[in-house]
């Protein structure tokens, strides 16, 4: 389990850690704004789209294996990428980053499932799902300290010895897992691609969205030779509708081949198992809030206080002391109340915290008046996500845990784009809106106040730092601040709106059972299992 955990943490900061140290990486490589938005982007993407079909394949050719050769390709990656000289170096290793988490999640995930039994499962899952939150948090933490006190390249180069260490301790103490032995003749190719370029297209669109405008194209799409111009309509669209077409093509293909008794990528009798269906739709929407707050939270810190990126990982560290506490207890608690209780419980924290968040925040509010709010939410987070996990998998026979496992984190990683793509939205468009209505109560000469606004809206709220510092601009400044807590305060809202959802979803869970298949298991382990156990 500590061997899992590692190699968990890794891969959940690595995610994360990058936005914070992001404008030393902008200045050290000389990066274009499309170069950095990709270098962002394409960790996600990657991770996202290929997270299903290597979830299958370590249930054909072992959950360790895939654990090992994933740690093995993310750790060459990161030294790639803290060795990079270039901003397409630096993408092209950050989607190799992608390739090696997408293996690493769902063995761990499977091999978690497949494994422990009893009171033993729900601590196990606590593990695991408090890692999988309190991590996320912490990434901007270690980037800002890293952003303040060294180098950018150590946010990558540090991988290397933990990549190895894992790489020994999955030898010496992990147990090799699968479903029934498979070979290549085993693999579903077809659904595999569509599995890929579907879930490809579908993220890169939320994630992209707001850059590229979500109807209307409002700066230049470039990739290689190729240029979509300004002025007409997006890219945003065309990929999304590409994205779901193909998912839909994938969804066809899966029944047909399904029916024919042929191997599939992607098997849709998991979703008839109702906890694993109603598991998967709120573990999305729990993403949207906890990325969506994420992303609000230290542009508003940023824009109003100036605040170093020290001090703004600091002020979400609640969240993750939040997180880490509560999932070591919800094991316990599952024990006591049931796993689908604790998940309720969590979910109610969490509703709570951002809903009274969002009807606080002023423009006065720091990070310190941020902190009761985020450790309350961190505890939510970590009891909902330690046994989540555990109730959708209960019932999932062990030859499908890679499927399943992967199709769950799959879940997490399109919920995680849709919540940036949503909160931002909202963020952006309030700002902007609200800054104008602000702006024409001041003395600002007219001709300057559309400019102003859409100079913060396009920054984020950064720009609100430069009125600060230039002579005059007093009032704008002053506007801009209360337009950032409006703009946060109506995003955290609708944070609230959608995890009441998650919340409503949690409350069809039904107490976690095995399947009859994993009984069966349980009853006739193999004597290397057995081995492996003692």
């Amino acid at each position: 389990m500590v061997v899992m955990s590692l190699g968990v943490s890794l891969i959940v900061v690595d995610a994360t850690i990058v936005g914070v140290v992001l404008p030393q990486i902008v200045d050290g490589l000389g990066l274009t704004t499309t170069d950095a938005e990709w270098v962002t982007s394409v960790y996600s993407l990657v991770f996202a789209a290929l997270l299903i079909p290597f979830g299958r394949a370590a249930d054909l050719f072992g959950r360790r294996r895939m654990f090992m050769v994933g740690v093995g390709i993310f750790t060459l990656a990161s030294v790639g990428a803290a060795a990079a000289g270039s901003g397409g170096a630096l993408i092209g290793a950050r989607a190799l980053q992608g390739v090696g988490a997408s293996m690493v999640l769902p063995a761990t995930l499977s091999t978690v499932n497949t494994v422990f039994r009893g009171k033993e499962r729900a601590i196990a899952f606590g593990i695991w799902g408090s890692l999988i939150s309190g991590m996320a948090a912490l990434g901007p933490l270690i980037g800002g300290a890293l952003a303040t006190g060294g180098s950018w390249r150590w946010a990558f180069g540090v991988n290397l010895p933990f990549g190895a260490a894992l790489i020994a301790g999955a030898l010496a103490l992990m147990p090799e897992t699968r479903g029934a032995a498979g070979s290549l003749r085993d693999i579903d190719w077809l659904g595999g691609a569509l599995s890929v370029f579907g879930l490809g297209a579908l993220v890169c669109g939320l994630i992209e969205g707001q850059t590229y405008g979500w109807w209307r194209a409002t700066r230049p799409f470039e990739m290689g030779p190729f240029e979509w111009p300004t002025g007409g309509v997006s890219p945003i669209p065309v990929v999304l509708v590409l994205g779901v077409v193909l998912l839909a093509a994938l969804v066809l293909v899966e029944r047909a081949r399904l029916a024919s008794g042929r191997p599939v990528m992607l098997d849709l009798s998991l979703w008839r198992i109702a906890n694993f269906r109603h598991g998967n739709l709120a573990s999305s929407l729990i993403s949207v809030g906890e990325l969506g707050l994420l992303f609000v939270l230290p542009l508003f810190l940023l824009g109003v206080h100036g605040t170093s990126p020290i001090q703004i990982s600091v002020a979400i560290l609640p969240l993750a002391i939040g997180a880490f506490l509560s999932g070591g207890y919800a094991g316990k608690l599952a024990n006591k109340r049931g796993a689908h209780r604790v998940v309720q419980l969590g979910m109610v924290l969490e509703v709570v915290a951002v809903l009274a968040l969002g009807l606080t925040i002023t423009a006065t509010t720091s990070g310190f008046g941020l902190a009761p709010w985020m450790l309350i939410y961190g505890i939510g987070l970590g009891l909902t996500s330690a046994q989540l996990t555990n109730v959708s998998l209960a019932g999932v026979p062990h030859a499908k845990a890679g499927q399943a496992s992967g199709t769950q984190s799959t879940a997490r990683q399109v919920g995680a784009a849709l919540g940036i793509a949503i909160i931002g939205t909202v963020f952006a468009t309030s700002l902007g809106h609200t800054m104008t209505g602000r702006l024409d109560r001041t003395s600002v000469p007219a001709e300057r106040r559309a400019a102003i606004a859409h100079d913060l809206r396009e920054s984020a709220g950064t720009y609100g730092r430069d009125l600060h510092d230039t002579p005059g601009m007093g009032a704008a400044a002053h506007a801009a601040d209360e337009s950032l807590a409006t703009a946060t305060r109506n995003g955290a809202l609708t944070t609230a709106a959608i995890l009441a959802l998650g919340l409503i979803m949690s409350l069809r869970l039904r107490p976690a059972r095995a399947s009859s298949d994993q009984h069966r298991a349980e009853s006739t382990t193999a004597p290397d299992a057995q081995e492996n156990q003692r």
